[in-house]
């Protein structure tokens, strides 16, 4: 087994890697992490119903035991008839997680509907209702990227820490989930470290400050367009890079503080 499940200090259940060494969702848990920070703070509920294109494409990126996934697969089941599809892209190199999960359903909200449409995913890697079509990315997600056709609207990236999973979080990383983002995308993620903001930033995201959540201050948003931001990243936060100890992209240029100073979003 690459994972177990394991009971935080607030006794809620929570999925831990093994070969990582880190919890998914350490904090509140899975289930409330996955309505607050993605859920919600994307605003789902009403990008399905405001959309004005057929189907909403949502990436999610490190699928893990699933739980960001079924979030999102709850909220579009639940959506009124007149509302966009949900076309739900899981992105994973690991499915042990998941199929652990699904031996503790209640903890994972895989119960009913929502278990068989995860065991469906594993079994034939796509799910489909009326409401939503759930695909799977199963191996390398860089290089999963690199082949989807779909532009996505919204994007859920948790993959492990800099830490257990330096590749995901580099300059090139967000530089190739831009490149499959719509116009009008918008990213959200846990972290909020200064490495993974200027990462963003000199991928072509416009960054801001995204919601707390448990002991987390604050999280990160990011869009194409800085005006779909609610709380944009001042122009003084760039001038942090300029320390000697700041926290860098591991593929950072020489002149990181310049080519971000220069960016739109710093400019005027």
């Amino acid at each position: 087994m690459s994972h177990e499940v394991i009971r935080t200090r607030k006794g809620i259940a929570a999925m831990r890697s093994l070969d990582a060494g880190e919890v998914m969702h350490p904090g509140v848990g899975p289930l409330v992490e996955a309505e607050q920070l993605y859920v919600r703070q994307s605003r789902l509920a009403q990008r399905l119903q405001t959309t004005v294109r057929r189907n909403l494409v949502l990436f999610d990126i490190g699928m893990g035991a699933g739980s960001n996934a079924v979030a999102a697969r709850i909220e579009s089941e639940r959506a009124p008839a007149g509302a966009a599809r949900l076309e739900l892209v899981s992105f994973e190199r690991d499915l042990g997680a998941l199929e652990l999960a699904l031996d503790h359903p209640a903890d994972f909200a895989l119960d009913g509907e929502n278990g068989d449409a995860a065991r469906a995913l594993l079994a034939h890697g796509k799910h489909e209702t009326e409401r939503t079509c759930w695909r799977l990315h199963h191996g390398d997600v860089l290089e999963a990227l690199g082949r989807e056709t779909c532009l996505a609207d919204i994007i859920f990236w948790d993959p492990f820490s800099p830490k257990a999973n330096p590749d995901l979080w580099t300059i090139a990383a967000f530089s190739a989930v831009r490149r499959v983002a719509n116009a009008s995308a918008t990213l959200f993620t846990y972290s909020a470290s200064t490495a993974v903001r200027a990462a963003l930033l000199l991928a072509g995201w416009a960054v801001g400050v995204g919601d707390s959540i448990g002991e987390k201050a604050a999280t990160t948003a990011a869009a194409v367009a800085v005006d779909d931001l609610t709380r944009p990243l001042d122009r003084q936060w760039p001038h942090r890079l300029s320390r000697a100890d700041a926290p860098l992209p591991s593929d950072a240029p020489a002149d990181i503080v310049a080519r971000i100073l220069a960016l739109p979003q710093f400019r005027g």
